[in-house]
């Protein structure tokens, strides 16, 4: 599924998303860098797809650049330039990880039915 910003189904990486989302918001990667306490060359390989950011920075890698972490993740949500905020932009989060659940859920249940048949 596209989300409008060309990144769905896999067409982007993590680093392709994290690198749109931080020009979206408008900083340099040295500024985004230092809000996060990391080093540049860091922050350079997270977006090269070199690294991956810890678990607990992929939270405030989002709220600093103003995108879903769903969206930073798979690129399902809300990304950078939506200009959304407010209720109606958590709601629209809350359904997205509300499918994203869902469909978690029947893939748990196809696992259990492939473990209990052998």
């Amino acid at each position: 599924m596209e989300d409008g910003h060309g990144y769905g189904d896999g067409e982007a990486t993590l680093g392709d998303r994290l690198t749109a989302a931080r020009e979206g918001a408008g900083l340099e990667v040295g500024e985004l860098a230092a809000r996060l306490g990391v080093r540049t060359e860091t922050l350079e390989g997270w977006e090269s797809d070199q690294a991956e950011p810890r678990a607990s920075l992929l939270g405030r890698l989002s709220g600093i650049l103003g995108v879903s972490l769903i969206w930073l993740m798979t690129g399902d949500g809300r990304g950078p330039s939506t200009g959304e905020s407010g209720p109606g932009a958590i709601a629209a989060e809350l359904r997205d990880l509300r499918r994203l659940l869902n469909e978690a859920a029947r893939r748990m249940d196809r696992i259990e039915d492939l473990l209990a048949c052998d």
